[in-house]
């Protein structure tokens, strides 16, 4: 199949702009937002700690926000009341970590009831992303955990954190991903998207959103500097 996917606008719609470094200041937040609009992404993804976000009147722009963030080894009531908190500071979207143990342990009940409490804090219209971790996992432990993503009223199923060592996105992960859920719900590619061939391969395999620090070298087809990065 062949994305009929070929500027800079189209693929920019794509991406959550990406800013997760624990250094990170509400300076570099603001200058994310600025860089977000001009460049045309559909959101800003920032932690937690960053919220409440300006966002200029008439900005066609989302705010994502992570949550149990990098680990995922939160209990689901903590993970729960800061997605609620998040929801309450503006936040369109949040994208939350599952507990990788218990997906690794095959307690796939819990991995969905950990989901289903932080969507019971992201009410519908509200976005609920569900970051798997995917490359800490065999295929048949990442189609469990989407299904119970989507058995948890998920929104998306998102590949990676950035932050763990196994690595990132891969266009293995988000089509086998896709493959499971189907319409049911879509597919975020994350970790390691850094080249605009990058973004054509996740977007041809599936994914309907993506997450990028260097969104402004990817739109110039360009691979930023300092590629080892975790966003």
């Amino acid at each position: 199949m062949t994305t009929p996917l070929v500027d800079t606008v189209s693929i920019a719609s794509y991406i959550d702009h990406t800013l997760l470094k624990p250094e990170a200041t509400t300076a570099d937040v603001a200058a994310l937002v600025t860089e977000a609009i001009a460049l045309g992404t559909y959101s800003v993804c920032v932690s937690p700690s960053m919220l409440p976000l300006t966002i200029p009147a008439g900005a066609d722009l989302k705010v994502a926000v992570v949550c149990g963030f990098p680990s995922g080894k939160h209990h689901s009531i903590i993970k729960a009341a800061e997605a609620a908190l998040s929801i309450a500071q503006g936040a369109d979207e949040v994208d939350m970590v599952i507990d990788i143990g218990s997906a690794k342990e095959g307690r796939f009940a819990d991995v969905q009831a950990d989901i289903s409490a932080v969507r019971a804090s992201v009410p519908a219209p509200k976005v609920l992303k569900v970051i798997i971790e995917s490359a800490a996992l065999t295929d048949a432990e990442i189609v469990a955990v989407c299904e119970a993503a989507v058995s948890a009223g998920a929104d998306f199923v998102k590949t990676s954190t950035g932050f763990h060592p196994a690595g990132g996105a891969t266009v293995h992960a988000v089509r086998l991903m896709k493959q499971t859920v189907g319409d049911r719900a879509q597919v975020k590619a994350s970790g390691g998207v850094r080249s605009f061939d990058d973004a054509l391969a996740m977007i041809e395999a599936g994914a309907s959103r993506l997450g990028v620090s260097g969104s402004a070298a990817l739109l110039a087809g360009a691979t930023p500097t300092g590629a080892a990065e975790a966003y």
